[in-house]
């Protein structure tokens, strides 16, 4: 009798070990399903495009969550225009996209806010055209050559950090901060690019961005109750 109440006993304790086993490895693997899908735009592009008039461009960023791990998107175009009081003129229009991963440091935020770090690949696709006055031997009038690219290719890599804030019910504001290094370019026929959509000015060997931006969540699932530790008592 004594052995059969033992064997139940011990019986009963695995399988309860087992259920809660089962039960965690659900919850962890619960975690890592998106549960929102983040839209937003670049309020710097806009400003810039309104007042700038050697700058035209839009931006469009997005974010899904994988619990403290963020899938990060952007997609944009750009052109920029450079003139020199000796008549020359550069000018470049395309499109560009990044893709990386934001990894969020508050954890049990409840309302999911980031202050974030991360990395992204960039590459953008962009014409170009060069307008050169250069002199004449034979006479005094400069002499008008133009140059253009059809197609260039360039990529680059980032290291990102900044922050989202939960503004009010779906809405989220915030930075994001970037070290732009590594670019690389098609070997071009006339022209060496002065700027890259995306990327910024090229006569340096690493180049800082800044986003500021405002997002809008769409949610996917209903997220699950974020558990905040108490502090111990001393």
């Amino acid at each position: 009798m004594i052995n059969i109440s033992l064997l139940s006993l011990l019986s009963t304790l695995a399988f309860s070990q087992e259920s809660d086993s089962v039960q965690a490895d659900s919850v962890v693997r619960h975690r890592f399903i998106p549960t929102g899908i983040r839209v937003g735009t670049d309020l710097i592009s806009i400003f810039k495009t309104q007042f700038q008039d050697d700058f035209s461009g839009w931006e469009i960023n997005g974010d899904v969550d994988f619990h403290r791990y963020y899938l990060a998107v952007d997609y944009g175009a750009g052109s920029r225009t450079f003139r020199k009081d000796s008549g020359n003129h550069y000018f470049n229009d395309g499109t560009y996209w990044r893709i990386g991963v934001d990894i969020n440091l508050l954890v049990n935020d409840p309302d999911r806010n980031m202050l974030f770090f991360g990395a992204r690949y960039g590459k953008a696709n962009f014409s170009q055209d060069l307008t050169v006055l250069a002199l004449n031997e034979f006479t005094t009038d400069p002499v008008r050559l133009e140059y253009h690219d059809g197609s260039v290719n360039a990529h680059w890599i980032e290291l990102t950090g900044g922050l989202r804030v939960k503004i009010w019910k779906a809405m989220w504001m915030g930075y994001t901060a970037r070290f732009k290094f590594g670019l690389s370019t098609d070997d071009t026929e006339n022209i060496i690019p002065s700027d890259v959509p995306g990327y910024g000015r090229t006569n340096k060997d690493s180049y800082w961005g800044f986003n500021y931006q405002i997002f809008v969540r769409i949610p996917v699932r209903k997220a699950p109750p974020v558990v905040v530790k108490a502090k111990k008592k001393k």
